[in-house]
């Protein structure tokens, strides 16, 4: 099959079936084991087409029961895996560098709508889950390459569409040790981690499970599909082998070196956005959308003792790096807001730069909600539109300095501080109607007593 630029679609997506019944099939796991679904040779620009991350689950409707109900075990639904040869026909080897730039990319045609959402504190939660708990979502339509928002009136903004999920399959090495560290997070993090307090993260890993698992060609039910099913990794997180990375910039031109850690490389992607910001804070807070990429890969030979230095014990403990593209919008006035790493009741924490960006979000919610909007809306916004955020100081003793820029060209009204008070009644229409369910939950919520309501 080809694409209308006639490259050739190794990946497609039919979006009138559901993800179990896409050819070929989809996976939801990371394990050396799931088998590709094809083979491309380095030099070849070749078009991948992938489901939203929830595959479907999360609709267009306006209300947030998707949401709240929504299956974690599932996600993310990825295209692949892409096993790459070189031209003579020579599959990448471990130790090697994939390099994998992205030609093009964008929403697949007719399904121009994306959704950014809150997750139930009891389901997910985010970032600020310990503030915001109940699910709560907003629908994003696309004009080219803006997108705008009935539930987030009064902005509109250029998307930097980018995949969220990059990466190559692990070794089954590199795969014992990922489960071997997360479950020991998992046993003992909440009585080592004071952070866990202040964030309230839950759960602290996603270690394996049977539950929701898809590992693409191999048929469900059989004894190796129950064996790797037990192993395979959840692909929630980033790792070694880039995975779940997140970075908004990765768009048009941009290049991704990954490490190569089995026969073939065995290339996956999924998690398609059309905009995010820095940390994608809401958690499920990008726009989220079904795509495609056009990708074009070499072959680096033994890039990564080359290239790349372990940081950890042994020489699988490397990091992909990452070359961003020429592409991108522009901005040229921003408003800041800084975080240090002092918590809501006050508490001092050691240059965590977790704690300041936290402050940093939560500081930023309650300056834009003094203009017409509730603070759900300027959460799902701060986690979907293109704003930037900065470990600006992590050295000096005890405070962390983190800082959140927001342009301030996607307001359609002036946001900035002035001399005289904050117009009564901005030209912003406050639209309480924001699909959003209640909070059923027992956990506790905290509560900053100088906030504004």
């Amino acid at each position: 099959m080809e694409s209308s630029h006639g490259c050739r679609v190794v990946v497609p997506i039919d979006l009138k079936k559901k993800p179990r019944q896409q050819k070929p099939p989809l996976h939801n796991r990371w394990h050396p084991d799931i088998p590709p679904v094809a083979e491309v040779r380095t030099g070849e620009v070749f078009r991948v087409e992938m489901v939203d991350f929830s595959g479907g689950g999360i609709t267009k409707e306006y209300t947030a029961e998707d949401i709240k109900y929504a299956d974690p075990s599932i996600v993310h639904y990825l295209s692949g895996p892409i096993r790459i040869l070189d031209v003579d026909g020579n599959p990448a080897k471990p130790g090697d560098l994939l390099v994998v730039e992205i030609c093009n990319l964008g929403p697949l045609p007719g399904d121009e709508w994306g959704f950014t959402a809150i997750f139930d504190r009891e389901n997910g939660g985010g970032f600020l889950t310990d503030h915001f708990p109940c699910a709560t979502k907003a629908i994003w339509y696309f004009e080219g390459i803006y997108a705008y928002s009935p539930h987030i009136p009064g902005v509109r903004f250029p998307g930097l569409t980018h995949p969220g999920i990059v990466g190559t399959a692990p070794s089954m090495e590199l795969l014992n040790i990922w489960n071997e560290r997360e479950r020991e997070l998992e046993e003992t993090g909440l009585q080592s981690l004071k952070l866990c307090e202040v964030l309230h993260s839950r759960p602290l890993a996603n270690l394996p499970s049977t539950k929701g698992c898809f590992l693409g060609k191999i048929e469900e039910g059989t004894p190796e599909w129950e064996r790797i099913a037990q192993e395979a990794a959840r692909t929630i997180p980033g790792r070694e082998n880039g995975g779940n990375c997140d970075i908004k910039n990765l768009s048009r031109g941009s290049k991704v070196y990954l490490p190569v850690f089995v026969d073939g490389a065995n290339l996956s992607t999924g998690d398609m956005h059309f905009s995010q910001g820095d940390g994608e804070v809401a958690f499920c807070g990008a726009i989220e959308m079904s795509g495609f990429l056009e990708l074009k890969c070499e072959i680096i030979r033994d890039g990564m003792k080359e290239y790349l230095t372990p940081m950890g014990p042994t020489p699988l403990h490397v990091n992909p790096i990452f070359e961003i593209g020429p592409v991108e919008p522009r901005f040229s006035e921003w408003l800041v807001f800084e975080g240090i790493s002092v918590d809501e009741s006050g508490r001092q924490h050691f240059l965590d730069a977790s704690v300041a960006y936290k402050r940093a979000v939560l500081n930023a919610i309650d300056y834009l909600s003094r203009f017409g909007y509730t603070k759900e809306q300027v959460y799902l916004l701060l986690s979907c539109c293109p704003c930037e955020g900065r470990i600006s100081g992590i050295v000096d003793s005890p405070n962390a300095l983190a800082t959140l820029a927001i342009p301030t060209s996607i307001f359609d009204q002036d946001i900035r501080p002035k001399t005289n008070k904050v117009p009564i009644g901005p030209r912003l229409v406050r639209n309480p109607n924001i699909p959003q369910c209640s909070y059923d939950g027992k956990l506790p919520t905290t509560k900053n007593p100088c906030a504004t309501t």
